[in-house]
Order: C-alpha cells, then structure tokens, then sequence
C-alpha cells in the first residue's frame, strides 16, 4: 500500500469511527482534510507513486519552492501543515529544554503526526502540547546549588528541586498517541512513520561502518581555544569543531549530539531507539560508554548548541534546529552535486540517510557508524552524492 493510500485510510478510519467521532469531534476534518487533498493533488500531477509520496514529505518539512503548476489551494494546505509543525517543534524545544540526559526526538514526533494527521483540535499551540506530552514524561528531582553572598564573599549550599523531561519509550509513546487518537497504532501505521521518519532524519546505516581515520587524543573536554571567531557560529570554526572532535575520539550513537554517554542516558536511548541503539548495545558499551558520542547530523547539531563561554553543548541554542541529516539537507538553499564542491571547509557533504563535515583538502570528518564513530575520511573514496551549506552557520 502506497504512503497517499495508508494516510488516507488512517484519516478514514478515525472520521468513521463513532467512538472516534466522540472523542475527537467534527473539528477533526479541519486538521485531516488538507493531508487529503494534497495527497489528491500530487496524484493527479501524475501516477501517484512513491515520487509523489516523497514529494508531499518534503514539501511539509521543509521550505521548498513550488513551481507554476502546483495549484494555490495545495500550496495553503501545505503550509498549514507546516505551521502545525512549527507549533510541534516549539512544543518539543520547550520539553528539551529541561532535559538532561536524552531529548524527544523532534523527528519522530513529526512523522508521527504526520502520518496520522491527528490533533485533538485544529492546529493550535494547545493541541501541539497534547500531542508532543505523548512522547515524554517529567521527573521531580533535587541539586544541590551554591550560593554566594555579593557583599561578603562567603558561600553556602541549598538543595533545590528542579523538573525534568525524560523521554519515553517508542512503545509508551505510539501507547499515548493511540490513546489520545482513540484508536490503536497499525502495523501499517508503524511502517510509514518509519518511511517517513527515515526520509527526514536519515537512516543508521548510510553512514557505513568500518573504515576511516580514529582520533589518536581520546578527550571528554570541550574546548573553545580551537575557534576563532567564538562569538559566531560559521564555517572555519564548524570544521575546526569536528577535527577536535574526531581527535579526542568521539563514539556514535544514534540520537545522541556530544553529551557524555553515561549509563542513564544509554538506556533512555535503547528505549526511544530500540533497534538503532538497543540493536548495537554491546558495541556500545564496549567503545563508547563514558565518552562524547554524536550521530552524524548530532555532530554538526552538537556545534551549533556550543556554548564557549560555559563550555556546556545547550540543546536548542543558537538558531540551530533540532532537524535530522536529510531534513538539513532539504533545508539548505545553497547546494550542489559533489563533483561541484568548493575548497570550502565547513561545508557539509551529504548522501541519503548521512551527512559529514568537509574539513578541507579532500577529506571529511563524519560520525560514520556505531562500529567506527567519529572518524575522517578522503572525500573521494565516500558516497556522498551532494555538498551543501549549513542552516545557520555563517559563509564568508
């Protein structure tokens, strides 16, 4: 079954439910019948196939033009869809913000919706809250937090509680969605969120493991002495970032974007990744445990969320969105093929599912797989079909 026909089913379904109509309301068709229509539109531009279904993924993902023949009524329903998505993701970077080990994954809560096309209402801030709570709960915990007296210089100690957002399990979270829904989650469903999840985050194995160039200067600390221009993100410093984090010998491990592996922030991973990280748990604990690790678009995130002054990576900062490799790439307004590429460290070269970092002189330093982890490798003797520029990093 085509992405177009099991979208259109899942918004059936729940419209001819009872139950469904109970618990969600008529409103309902406000939110589902844009995805219909434009599901109608691309397949009567042509066959309707898989091309048009990853059209319509990328046209609501990211920010692509449309040319003279998309009808006006397709583009406003696209960008409602975007506009919903943008709700998500400040719902989803508020949560994060008060994350410590792990974040959600903006990613999946978007192909989610998606794919369901659900909210409990029309696309509202609230709506988007309901439907991102799915995919976290909140933890009360105690820190202890020094205090210094301005006038006199002495300090004292307090304990304070604090909250925090722990994300949930896939599982636990397809449960919320489909109680909130008020239908279950399909193994169709779970198909095409996966298609679509990959379309815009990147696969675990495009990458490739084995090969490439180990740091020879394994390190946990970050280090600002290596940019040269702190107070802006641009993209000498961003291939000077990735060369130190390739040195102190950074691991890789899906989801994760230069924070410290501890042993919490590995279960809270294999949860919310139970076959790209939980698959390769015993590869990870072998290598990585106890160091920075990055997946490949979490190294150039991890340099965007770099704070130099605290020398702390701060989820969320800077301009940088949370997007996956291919939701980066698609985002890029200035690109081209690899046999186009310019002699400009910074930029980042991309193949479908994976993206890397060129650091200059024909090589890349890219988080390549779970086996291999950070590692640098010759621009010629990669995969990578496309370069590009990076959203939110400066180009001289």
């Amino acid at each position: 079954m085509s992405t177009a026909a099991i979208i259109a089913k899942a918004a059936a379904a729940v419209l001819s439910d009872e139950r469904g109509r109970k618990t969600v309301g008529l409103v309902l068709v406000a939110v589902f019948s844009p995805l219909i229509l434009i599901i109608a539109v691309l397949c009567s531009l042509g066959d309707g196939g898989a091309q048009h279904n990853n059209a319509a993924v990328e046209a609501v993902f990211t920010d692509v033009a449309f040319s003279d023949e998309v009808p006006e009524e397709y583009r406003e329903h696209v960008q409602k869809m975007r506009e919903a998505f943008s709700l998500l993701a400040s719902a989803v970077t508020a949560a994060n913000a008060q994350a410590e080990e792990t974040v959600v994954d903006l990613s999946r809560v978007q192909a989610v919706f998606y794919v369901l096309c659900f909210g409990e209402d029309a696309p509202t801030e609230r709506a988007a809250n309901n439907f991102a709570e799915c995919f976290y709960t909140t933890e009360t915990r105690t820190r202890t937090v020094v205090v210094t007296n301005e006038e006199t210089g002495e300090t004292t100690t307090t304990e304070e509680t604090y909250t925090v957002t722990v994300p949930l399990s896939l599982e636990a979270s397809y449960a919320n969605v489909a109680a909130l829904l008020g239908r279950g989650i399909t193994d169709e469903d779970r198909s095409n969120i996966d298609h679509v999840y990959t379309m815009i985050a990147g696969s675990a194995e495009s990458g490739g493991d084995g090969g490439g160039e180990r740091g020879t200067d394994p390190s946990i600390d970050l280090d600002a002495s290596i940019l040269s221009d702190p107070g802006t993100k641009n993209a000498a410093d961003l291939a000077a970032y990735a060369e130190y984090a390739w040195r102190s010998g950074w691991g890789y491990v899906w989801g994760s974007f230069g924070y410290v592996l501890t042993e919490q922030q590995l279960q809270q991973l294999k949860a919310q990744y139970p076959e790209m990280v939980g698959g390769y748990e015993s590869i990870i604990r072998s290598k990585w445990l106890g160091g920075r690790t990055a997946d490949c678009v979490g190294l150039i995130k991890s340099y965007g969320w770099f704070d130099p002054d605290e020398l702390k990576i701060k989820y969320g900062t800077n301009g940088m969105p949370d997007v996956g490799a291919n939701q980066m790439y698609y985002s890029a307004t200035v690109k081209g093929t690899i046999d186009t590429i310019p002699e400009v460290p910074g930029l980042a070269v991309w193949c479908n599912g994976h993206i890397g970092v060129y650091v200059g002189g024909g090589y890349v330093v890219e988080a390549r797989g779970t086996s291999s982890g950070v590692v640098k490798t010759k621009l010629a003797e990669r995969h990578f079909t496309h370069w590009l520029q990076v959203p939110y990093i400066h180009y001289s």
